[in-house]
């Protein structure tokens, strides 16, 4: 399926980085960890980062019920989520065409309040699996209390663009031509590093297979 492009989700500055289908969303969406919700609180801009997980075209963010954040986003007409993934950094032989390859994804929507239990309960494991895939089935779940002083929204995916870098510097003729500079791209990566179990764990007790499997993102 394609973006649906709509005035604020059609890309015009580097509109040939534009990626116009839904499975470049759902990958960015899937490979990234925290977004960045915009909201307006008492008539100023917010943006927060925040954990988040993705059930088909809905993305789920919570948070506690004592926080404003969550709370001014159900009852605001319209939020921003943004999710980028830098990949590296692109060395160009003038400064001017110093670049980032990246995927970023921004989605438009307004956010709705999650109050039914067996969504807010299909949300918590849907953000739990993203995060922490395996513990869902691992840990203790939340009780009544738990559940209680969380607040969970819920944002449509059907308004987003995707925007994506990649390739090396893209130089003058000249520049290229006096070769007086290096150009090509610095890749970046990363990986989970050895768990660290906590403190007060019993001796002996192994990491469990969901966490030592997370591998290299």
């Amino acid at each position: 399926m394609t973006l649906s492009p709509t005035e604020r989700s059609t890309i015009r500055r580097g509109a040939a980085r534009a990626r116009t289908d839904r499975a470049d969303l759902h990958a960015i969406l899937d490979a990234g960890l925290v977004c960045h919700l915009g909201v307006q609180i008492d008539g100023s801009p917010r943006v927060l980062p925040t954990a988040y997980g993705r059930d088909g075209d809905t993305l789920y963010a919570h948070g506690s019920t004592g926080a404003r954040s969550l709370r001014e986003a159900a009852e605001e007409p319209a939020v921003c989520v943004a999710v980028t993934l830098v990949d590296g950094i692109v060395y160009a032989r003038s400064l001017f065409h110093h670049s980032v390859n990246y995927r970023s994804a921004v989605i438009h929507a307004r956010a709705r309040a999650v109050t039914d239990p067996d969504e807010t309960w299909r949300a918590l494991q849907v953000i739990t699996d993203h995060l922490a895939p395996g513990s869902w089935e691992h840990a203790r779940h939340p009780n009544r209390k738990e559940l209680a002083a969380t607040a969970v929204i819920a944002v449509d995916l059907g308004e987003a663009s995707v925007k994506v870098r990649d390739g090396g510097a893209v130089d003058e003729p000249e520049d290229v031509e006096a070769a007086t500079a290096w150009a090509g791209v610095l890749p970046l990566r990363w990986s989970w590093g050895e768990p660290e179990p906590a403190p007060d764990l019993p001796p002996g007790a192994e990491v469990p297979r969901h966490v030592r499997g997370r591998g290299v993102r």
